[in-house]
């Protein structure tokens, strides 16, 4: 196939020749030119799939296999086109500004593209520059003279001036560095590190400071539509003549309400500012002279040397240099990274792991030329530049790879102490690259009630225009009547204006001033329930949930997507050895009384791990037993670890199935305890044993399968092989006596979602292992496929073998995992597992968690190109497409029992690659979201982010993502609502998360009862809050009517003010925080209630504008029941007439009282409280009327005039008591008609379940759990004979090379 140059990301450029121009498709050149880079040997990535930047893009040209793999570890000098998608954004925060490259390539092409044969050179002459001797004297010179300049042979184009990059120049605290070059880092000389002013090591995840809060928090603030309107009114109300009220009495509600958030975003930010202290205030050693010194976190510098103690965590990114163990070796962990809590392992280089105390680390010299800070979590290239004696003193570069990087964050494990050389402080660490600042996220409800409030004022904005016109005609046509009223006005379109302006501010609580500092109360009390709810804090570790954000608190309660990891997040990543078979009887460490093997019955039967102790003297079978043992003690990469002063041994595994099967052996009494770089020392029997290691065949995920060769104590050569059943079961010889037996046990243990290995072996003759060795040399040598020729040695080798029997391991799911997934999918939450592990482990993992059942069909998407891709996805929804189409045939035919499969959709990391770009996504989501579970294998944390995306931006579904690493962050802050897992200290995801939980069972209660409560205690509080407002404001608008649209107020100026801020808060913050629509235990029990927060059944337009038409249907009857009811002036006993203040403040009394009736019909639950607030809104009303009346005419500030001398002529008055009470009643008959007609004729199911509670009726539903778990359990068996092959409990590992430098004999230097 051909293509145009245009459309080759390798063709020519101006600047080549013809005839070096180098095409994707010369795969075979371009791995000769690229595959061989000195800054690369030796990498081998600690994260099993390493693709965030690996198979993100379309190449309009793909190249080879090796081609690629080759390619993806030069990134850097990668020029190629990429296809134009929706992912443009996260690919530049992982890999930088894609234009960078293109504009240097075209002002200093790459060495690929000039002309003249290309050097086979080191990779880091491409990214770095050149690295030889002449690089040192470079250094040298650079030491002595000045500070490092980047040097640039060719000038850049001019750019344009652009304000908006300036301006982000100047007040972006992280820089571009991407384009800076390499940075320096000398050793052991702080004075030319100082020079370069890096970063500091503090770092600062706060929201404010104490310069930015001001205007920052003002930003945010008046970004609210109703702030800035109130502000506006506030305005306008202090130009004279205008305002119909006193000029403070919306400035001051504004000032409150502001004040009070203001409070409320201090108190939340304090605690991130108080853990960022403790942070900084860690302290480490660091080298100063001769000695190490400790220093606090925030006083490391780039260039200090730190010591690190076992059991610390790295205080910045560091280059380890040496360590107590053999060669420069350390084992860390990276659950804060990325959730796994099995160990990794670092090595430093030789030349540089011999520098093992103080005096001696003091004393090193050099240079590390490093890449500049960037967010690739596993990646790193850099060189370390050290005088060699060799070279007389030159310096010789030492390539430097994430084999040698730790990184913030992770913790030095099982190592007494390590030295290290500080590369990356502060926000320039990978860790806080990867943590970005939370996004602002608003949710939901608080979107639709800024359009609710922006429809409000358009209805304020027409009454005000309405009334002005209404003043305008009636002052045309009746001028010559009006000349008491002293008009001086000549311009009548300036008096229109100030009319508008005026009713503007008359009207101008028609929207309500504190409806937004309510909520933020609401929603910060509703999340100190969360924060101390005993019900989701996990003892063990002593760790409450956390709300970290209160905003989001009600988009828990409509989550239709769930995203989640799986290490760490539903697994604990802990393998424990349950079960074996071994020579056709199955063992298991607990045996259940039904289950265990009885005298007679054939071996059918559980054997405890005792009775296999005792098997091994006793059975015919003890040999077997014997070997299989010994295979599961030999066969592994494991290095044992005796604990000072004690005997216990600690093994340390880069795979936790491999610790775990070791660790079994040892139980059963096959000790291994001691490794050489060519034997292993164990005890079986209480003998001491040594074996040989001659050959290690390492597992890889073509082979499925790990062998050793070894020579035993008794001098014969043996190889041990375990790996997954299909690649053991067709290797074995044709004299098998237990295979049949092996495959039921198999069956049985997947079922019980444990993850097997079968054990095999063979004895090899001396001949034959000598010819083989040959070969096998031979391959460990060549220069070209090494791998490839590994592997084939290794199958010539690995045939005819004996079946020992197989294992059975769990990965052990944290408490509760399978009943939350079950209950979140029946409460129609779709749960989707994005994981880095492989397919069959996430299929098992999800059978195990219930994400799966048997029930579900499988779609499995292993597709390596785009096309096919495209294909099998295309097909595959069409047929789920037809399968609707007649699901829904027989739904209205004849069939009824026609019910529809459910399905799951499973794809690994390369083919959502091509799933993820632009032409195939739409059929990919459309595909997945007729699917009731999704599992993504092998994908990176940068496709976790674009799957949350992707549903996103098609979807108007709330999205909540949860994990529990730092590669998880991108995951989290893309979905609507982020829960990171907490628990370990200094977990980056629940840093960076909305709310932080401990285990993932507390999310079952998060959602459905903590959501489920904040979203319909909201969405029923808002409305509330519109109701009173627009029924008690409209009254002002008929009042207009008959004043001749005048402006003037049917009510005291200071009551209408008081009216938001103190006779009616307390009634919307009982229903906010008190009120329930039915209790936990039946929310928990009846999960399909929380479908009614995935339709918006609480809070929609529907909904509102019913609200809106309440309130105007109350505010006619309360209006024009009070002008009826006094159309005629009282005249009192002492000649007072009743007058207006008279009727206006019956009426706002009697308007008070309907919308506390209103808020009493709306409670569903009643405590002290709710008694409290609601009915005591109108006590307040009565305690400050007598007070206004007469101690406000006391005061000399003139106020609360309006009420002299009103107490006695309205509380003497049957008829205003008699007014308060009936027609409040008569306003609210109409809503407990209808609230009657809606539970008796169109219940909806939170009615029946609230009659349940108030009833107290039993659930009657019938259980059916021990039959459905039967046809589970033969369906689950029937798969498994179709698809043939089990979840298989093994990494993909490389320590052969490890294993052979480490002697666990040899003492370890102190340091």
């Amino acid at each position: 196939m051909s293509h145009s140059n245009s459309n080759n990301p390798y063709s020519r450029r101006p600047t080549e020749s013809p005839f070096e121009s180098y095409a994707l498709d010369d795969s075979q050149n371009f791995d000769e030119k690229y595959s061989n880079s000195p800054s690369r040997q030796g990498y081998h990535s600690s994260e099993p799939d390493d693709s965030s930047h690996q198979r993100q893009f379309g190449f309009h040209q793909a190249p080879s296999v090796s081609s690629f793999e080759s390619s993806h570890n030069h990134r850097h000098s990668t020029y190629a086109t990429f296809q134009d998608n929706e992912s443009t954004e996260m690919l530049e925060a992982s890999f930088g500004d894609m234009n960078q490259y293109d504009s240097e390539y075209l002002t200093q092409p790459p060495p690929h593209a000039r002309k003249g044969p290309m050097p086979n050179s080191s990779m880091n002459n491409i990214l770095l520059g050149p690295t030889n001797t002449h690089q040192s004297e470079e250094y040298r010179s650079l030491q002595e003279n000045d500070p490092p300049r980047r040097q640039r042979s060719h000038r850049a184009p001019r750019k344009k001036f652009n304000l908006s990059d300036a301006f982000k120049k100047c007040f972006n605290r992280r820089k571009n560095n991407e384009a800076a070059g390499p940075r320096l880092i000398y050793i052991n000389s702080s004075g030319l590190n100082e020079q370069q002013k890096f970063l500091h090591n503090r770092v600062f995840t706060a929201k404010y400071s104490p310069l930015t809060f001001l205007p920052k928090f003002l930003y945010i603030e008046f970004s609210k539509y109703a702030n800035l309107f109130f502000l506006f009114i506030s305005g306008i109300q202090q130009i004279p003549n205008v305002s119909p009220t006193s000029k403070w009495t919306t400035l001051i509600p504004l000032v409150i309400v502001l004040f009070i958030t203001a409070i409320k975003e201090l108190v939340e930010d304090w605690g991130v500012h108080r853990s960022d202290a403790e942070v900084n205030a860690r302290k480490c050693k660091v080298l100063v002279g001769g000695q190490f010194i400790e220093r606090r976190w925030r006083e490391v510098q780039v260039g200090d040397i730190c010591r690190i103690e076992g059991s610390e965590f790295f205080p910045a990114d560091l280059i380890l240099l040496s360590s107590s163990e053999p060669e420069g070796l350390c084992y860390i962990e990276t659950s804060n990274l990325d959730g796994e809590v099995n160990l990794k392992i670092k090595q430093a280089l030789p030349e540089t792991a011999k520098y093992t105390s103080p005096q001696h680390i003091s004393q090193l010299g050099g240079v590390v030329k490093s890449e500049q800070p960037n967010n690739r979590l596993y990646n790193y290239d850099g060189t370390f530049s050290i005088p060699s004696k060799e070279l007389g003193g030159k310096s010789k570069d030492h390539p430097v790879d994430p084999n040698q990087v730790l990184l913030r964050g992770a913790q030095l494990r099982n190592t007494s102490w390590i030295y290290g050389v500080v590369v990356f402080t502060g926000h320039e660490t990978k860790l806080m690259l990867n943590s970005s600042k939370k996004p602002t996220k608003q949710s939901n409800v608080t979107r639709m009630t800024n359009r609710n409030i922006l429809s409000l004022f358009v209805i304020l904005v027409l009454m005000s225009v309405a009334c002005a016109a209404g003043n305008f005609v009636i002052s045309v046509r009746q001028e010559s009547t009006m000349g008491y009223l002293n008009s001086t006005a000549t311009n009548k379109a300036a008096e229109f204006g100030n009319q508008i302006l005026t009713f503007l501010i008359l009207f101008n609580s028609f929207i309500p001033i504190s409806l937004m500092v309510t909520m933020e109360v609401v929603k910060y009390v509703l999340s100190m329930l969360i924060d101390n709810d005993l019900d989701i804090y996990y003892d063990k570790t002593d760790t409450p949930a956390v709300a970290r954000s209160s905003s989001l608190i009600e988009e828990l309660g409509q989550v239709e997507y769930v995203f989640s990891d799986k290490t760490g997040t539903l697994t604990c990543n802990e393998m424990e050895f349950r079960e074996c078979s071994i020579a056709g009887l199955r063992y298991a460490e607990k045996v259940d009384a039904d289950k265990a093997a009885r005298p007679g019955d054939n071996g059918e039967g559980q054997y405890t791990f005792k009775q296999l102790k005792e098997h091994e003297t006793s059975s015919k079978s003890a040999h077997i037993i014997n070997e299989f043992l010994t295979l599961l003690m030999t066969c592994h990469t494991v290095i044992p670890e005796r604990n000072e002063g004690s005997d216990k041994i600690t093994y340390q595994a880069a795979s936790p199935d491999e610790g775990a099967l070791v660790q079994g052996a040892s139980e059963l009494g096959y000790k291994f305890y001691g490794r050489r770089p060519n034997s292993i020392n164990c005890t079986a029997h209480g003998q001491e044993q040594e074996y040989q290691i001659l050959n290690v065949c390492e597992f890889n995920s073509t082979r499925k399968r790990m062998s050793v060769v070894v020579r035993c104590p008794d001098g014969k050569i043996k190889l041990f092989c375990k790996g997954a059943d299909t690649v053991i079961l067709e290797r074995l010889s044709d004299n098998n006596p237990f295979t049949e037996e092996t495959l039921v046990h198999l069956e049985d243990f997947a079922t019980e979602g444990l993850r097997t290995l079968c054990l095999a072996m063979r004895e090899i003759p001396e001949d034959e292992y000598t010819r083989w060795s040959q070969i096998y040399d031979q391959a460990a040598t060549t220069l070209n496929n090494r791998a490839d020729e590994l592997d084939k040695a290794a199958e010539m080798i690995e045939q005819n073998l004996f079946l020992l029997g197989a294992t059975a391991i769990e990965d052990k799911l944290q408490d509760g995992v399978p009943d939350t997934i079950h209950t979140l999918q029946e409460a129609g939450i779709k749960v989707w597992v994005l994981t880095g592990d492989r397919q069959e482990t996430a299929i098992n993992i999800g059978y195990s968690c219930r994400l799966l059942n048997e029930d579900m069909s499988l779609i499995i998407c292993n597709e390596d190109s785009h096309f096919s891709t495209k294909t099998f996805l295309e097909a595959k929804l069409h047929e789920v497409t037809e399968a609707r189409e007649q699901h829904s045939h027989y739904g209205r035919g004849e069939n009824q029992g026609h019910h529809e499969d459910p399905m799951a959709l499973i794809i690994d990391g390369r083919a959502l690659t091509f799933a993820l770009e632009k032409d195939i996504e739409r059929i990919f989501l459309d595909l997945a979201k007729r699917c009731k579970a999704v599992i993504c294998c092998r994908v990176s944390p940068l496709q976790k982010a674009l799957v949350v995306k992707l549903v996103k931006k098609y979807s108007h579904s709330i999205l909540l993502a949860i994990g529990d690493g730092a590669n998880d962050v991108s995951m989290i802050q893309a979905a609507h609502v982020g829960v990171g897992i907490s628990g370990v200290e200094g977990l980056q995801a629940a840093r960076s998360a909305d709310f932080s939980i401990s285990q993932f069972r507390f999310l079952r209660k998060l959602l459905l009862v903590h959501g489920s409560w904040a979203y319909q205690r909201l969405s029923k509080m808002i409305f509330y809050f519109f109701y009173k407002n627009v029924a008690l404001y409209l009254t002002q608008f008929w009042y207009a009517i008959f004043n001749g649209f005048s402006g003037q107020t049917l009510y005291e100026s200071w009551t209408m003010s008081c009216f938001n801020v103190i006779f009616t808060i307390l009634p919307p913050l009982a229903i906010g925080v008190f009120d329930q629509f039915t209790s936990a235990r039946l929310l928990d029990k009846y999960p399909q209630m929380y479908m009614l927060g995935q339709s918006n059944e609480f809070f929609n337009q529907r909904r509102f504008w019913g609200w809106i038409a309440n309130a105007i249907f109350h505010s006619l009857v309360l209006f024009f029941a009070g002008m009826l009811a006094f159309r005629d002036d009282d005249v009192f006993t002492d000649g007072w007439s009743g007058g207006q203040w008279w009727v206006g403040t019956t009426i706002f009394t009697a308007t008070l009282a309907a919308i506390l009736y209103k808020g009493c019909l709306i409670t569903d639950t009643w405590t002290k409280w709710s008694v409290i607030m609601i009915p005591g809104s109108m006590v307040i009303w009565f305690i400050y009327m007598p007070l206004v009346a007469y101690v406000g005419p006391m005061l000399p500030w003139g106020i609360f005039l309006e009420y002299t001398g009103i107490i006695p002529v309205l509380f003497g008055n049957v008829n205003y008591w008699l007014f308060i009470l009936l027609v409040p009643l008569l306003a609210n008959t109409r809503d407990y008609i209808w609230k009657f007609y809606k539970r008796m004729y169109r219940p909806q199911m939170y009615h029946f379940v609230q009659e349940i509670q108030k009833l107290n009726l039993p659930d009657y539903r019938p259980r059916m759990d021990r039959f459905r778990q039967a046809v589970n359990k033969v369906r689950k068996i029937q798969r498994l004979k179709k698809t043939r092959g089990f979840a298989f409990s093994q990494n993909e590992t490389d320590q052969s090379k490890l294993i052979r430098m480490y002697d666990t004999f040899k003492s370890k230097p102190q340091g």
